[in-house]
């Protein structure tokens, strides 16, 4: 679904005989981030709703909503406000959509692009707010009576906090955390838990396969045998699960590469549309199981639904070529630059099939635009899908340089798409921005700007 519509002005909010009461503040434009904010920047809240009357304390802290939102609903999980996972569960699904173009707008303002020839008012495409998550990594811990817990973060700090429930993971992932506990009285899975930090999960599009990967200590020991017998008992509960992995993880730097065990498959199909991705265990994939369809679409077709074609595009941070596989249908060459060496061994592994006239490469982005200027050939498209970092500004440069006719930049990240397109628009004007919602429920949104040359 999408939903194009005129966005509010902030100064039409409220009217102009609004009268707020001693002690009281009343909440103005939303914050990247989860906060509210009042018209003078003076009080900044969560939890709470543009437009709200916030009774406050002499710290411009919450004391009691004193005028709710018509857009306040009920959180669906018991968790929220003290889990750190979601901001937004308090807000209608149609106001969380206003909100975030709201947010986008204001950013883009900020660092100064030019969104004149789009349009401030750029579609929002969403779907199903809830179940939507096909990956989610939690903590487990064990009680001082010996009962394994599983959960998140209390919010803004690293706090273990046992949950239940979790509204927004796909509806199998829980109940498979749950078999997975469950088995603890069983020697080998009592080994493992014991070991174990953290455990991921990933399923594919109908949910019929999941992968487990069990983040442990990195000294822990792999008894012959074991993690093989622990994996079949759960999967005797759990039969959707395809493999599993016990990886080493150092609880100060995080995962150090090393596998300590391994059962199953090494990772799962998930298919998309008409093409089917292999994803080895631990790879990236968009999270939001209802929307990549809808990714897809908005990067490799134009306004009027018709394939992106040319004769060379580049996929830059490609990951398992979510773009750059369908790019290749309609383009004489595609070049797809990842940096995770596990990603480019599937893409390399596709690209065989299509043949030698596209490829994978291992390098960083910044690396690959350096080496391109010296090349003739240059693309007629450059699609970009960075991390939270964005672009960067150095690569920007050199993308300004090579002078693409067309940029498709998708966005994690709104600050440093601002930041980025305020580079490239002495160069590029932005044809169409949308936003897509791949993360209801928290302050995180996708955008997907479409450039042109000027």
């Amino acid at each position: 679904m999408s939903e194009h519509k005129p966005l509010p002005k902030l100064k039409l909010l409220f009217s102009a005989d609004d009268v707020i009461p001693e002690g009281t503040v009343r909440m103005h434009h939303p914050l990247y981030g989860g906060e509210v904010a009042s018209i003078d920047d003076r009080v900044r809240l969560p939890f709470v709703l543009r437009k709200e009357l916030i009774e406050i304390d002499s710290n411009n802290q919450p004391v009691r909503i004193v005028e709710p939102a018509v857009e306040r609903v009920s959180p669906r999980c018991p968790h929220f406000g003290t889990c750190g996972g979601c901001q937004y569960q308090m807000i209608s699904a149609s106001e969380q959509l206003t909100v975030k173009r709201m947010i986008l707008r204001r950013l883009l303002q900020d660092a100064g692009v030019d969104t004149s020839v789009g349009s401030y008012d750029f579609p929002a495409h969403h779907a199903e707010p809830y179940h939507y998550r096909n990956r989610i990594r939690v903590r487990i811990q064990r009680s001082p009576s010996g009962d394994f817990h599983f959960g998140y973060n209390v919010r803004t700090t690293t706090q273990f906090l046992p949950i239940t429930t979790c509204p927004i993971s796909a509806p199998n992932l829980i109940p498979t955390i749950e078999a997975l506990l469950s088995l603890a009285a069983d020697p080998d899975a009592a080994h493992w838990l014991n070991a174990t930090a953290e455990v991921e999960l990933f399923t594919n599009h109908d949910l019929s396969r999941t992968q487990l990967t069990l983040f442990v200590a990195p000294r822990t020991k792999a008894p012959q045998g074991s993690f093989i017998r622990f994996i079949n008992a759960l999967q005797q509960k759990v039969p959707h699960i395809a493999g599993a992995s016990a990886a080493a993880f150092d609880p100060r730097t995080g995962p150090t590469g090393r596998t300590l065990a391994e059962h199953g498959a090494p990772g799962l199909n998930y298919t998309v549309g008409d093409e089917t991705y292999w994803i080895s265990r631990g790879g990236f994939f968009q999270v939001n199981r209802f929307l990549i369809p809808e990714l897809v679409k908005l990067v490799t077709t134009d306004e009027h639904g018709a394939p992106r074609t040319g004769r060379i595009a580049w996929d830059l941070f490609s990951g398992v070529g979510l773009f750059s596989r369908i790019l290749a249908r309609h383009f004489e060459h595609v070049t797809a630059v990842e940096s995770n060496p596990t990603a480019v061994a599937d893409l390399t592994a596709a690209f065989k099939k299509l043949g030698p006239q596209h490829r994978a490469v291992n390098e960083t982005t910044l690396a690959f635009l350096e080496k391109s200027l010296t090349q003739r050939d240059r693309p007629d498209l450059i699609v970009l899908d960075p991390p939270r970092a964005g672009a960067g500004l150095e690569a920007c440069a050199l993308i300004a340089r090579l002078a693409p006719p067309e940029i498709v930049y998708v966005s994690c990240d709104p600050t440093t798409l601002a930041r980025d397109l305020a580079a490239l628009q002495p160069h590029y004007r932005i044809d169409h921005l949308h936003l897509i919602d791949l993360f209801p429920q928290t302050f995180h949104l996708e955008t997907v700007a479409i450039l042109r040359r000027k």
